[in-house]
């Protein structure tokens, strides 16, 4: 069993190929929560470039650091004991977060000028997936773009987190990165094409998401899942530390400003149980946040119960 890869070029196109692929998204969103997009208009050469620069970047600034790091410590002290006892609390992934206005790695050559034009590109394709999940679910144009900006400005929050799983003396003690839902709204990941290790469960299975060259993965996060009143879950994934290769990760976040007020969109949501049996609550995304947080490995329905107790 493979996730779905869609060519998102078709999207463009009309008649009977444009609506098969809008219903292969549709399956994307329902079915699995994850897909892969090839064809997702970012230039080929600016995706050489973000490997490049993010694999340098982490051999020149991060590589000596995490080798010394308190979880690659306490990883071999925990293998040396041999008590078969693994490491809970802690990812073996290196990660810096980049956003518009906070200080970015300078050391690397190219960095910061690839990674501004990268976080552009994918912007506007996360805006574009956004448009198609309007569509399929019946929602005006820019539904979902605009409970994310809380109305008509551009106070959505875009973060990119920059994720490196060095190999892995004793992967069999430590998750890569532990297994959870995403927070917010959709997430764009360009992983790496050669050494794979991301998981998604369905149906009760984890199944391994494959690595394929320059396409752009996309998973929804808890607040489609509210907005689109459950019909799009977010999805359980994880990351397995592995003993060789270096993975590289890219996950780019569009994700609703803390204070736009996140519901199911009033068209999805049956007229007879609109008052007595709402599935989701109304909430501040950033009250949201505040419980994830705290819960972000735990089971995701008590953070909804949480939030709308608040």
């Amino acid at each position: 069993m493979a996730i779905p890869v869609i060519d998102f070029s078709k999207v463009n196109g009309t008649g009977e190929e444009r609506a098969k692929t809008m219903a292969q998204i549709a399956n994307g969103c329902e079915e699995w929560g994850f897909f892969q997009l090839m064809n997702h208009g970012i230039p080929e050469e600016l995706l050489e470039k973000v490997k490049k620069v993010c694999s340098e970047y982490f051999k020149l600034e991060r590589e000596e650091i995490f080798k010394n790091s308190t979880v690659a410590n306490t990883l071999n002290a925990l293998a040396e004991k041999n008590s078969g006892e693994k490491l809970e609390n802690v990812d073996w992934e290196d990660v810096i977060t980049l956003l518009d206005d906070n200080e970015w790695p300078s050391k690397t050559s190219g960095f910061k000028e690839t990674m501004t034009e990268y976080r552009a590109e994918l912007k506007k394709l996360a805006e574009k997936v956004m448009e198609v999940m309007d569509e399929n679910l019946s929602l005006p144009k820019g539904y979902i773009k605009k409970a994310f900006n809380d109305g008509e400005g551009h106070s959505a929050f875009f973060g990119t987190k920059v994720s490196h799983y060095p190999p892995c003396p004793h992967p069999e003690l430590v998750n890569g990165l532990r297994a959870h839902t995403d927070a917010g709204g959709v997430i764009l990941l360009f992983q790496d094409d050669v050494v794979g290790g991301l998981q998604i469960l369905k149906d009760g299975q984890w199944i391994d998401v494959q690595p394929m060259k320059n396409t752009i993965v996309i998973n929804t996060g808890d607040q489609i899942e509210v907005l689109s009143n459950g019909r799009y879950k977010s999805t359980w994934h994880r990351v397995l530390a592995t003993p060789d290769g270096n993975r590289r990760s890219i996950a780019s976040f569009y994700n609703p400003s803390l204070k736009a007020t996140i519901a199911p969109a009033p068209g999805l949501v049956e007229k007879d149980d609109e008052e007595i049996n709402q599935t989701y609550p109304k909430f501040l995304f950033g009250d949201y946040m505040s419980v994830y947080a705290k819960q972000k490995f735990l089971p995701k329905e008590p953070r909804f119960e949480a939030v709308r107790a608040l």
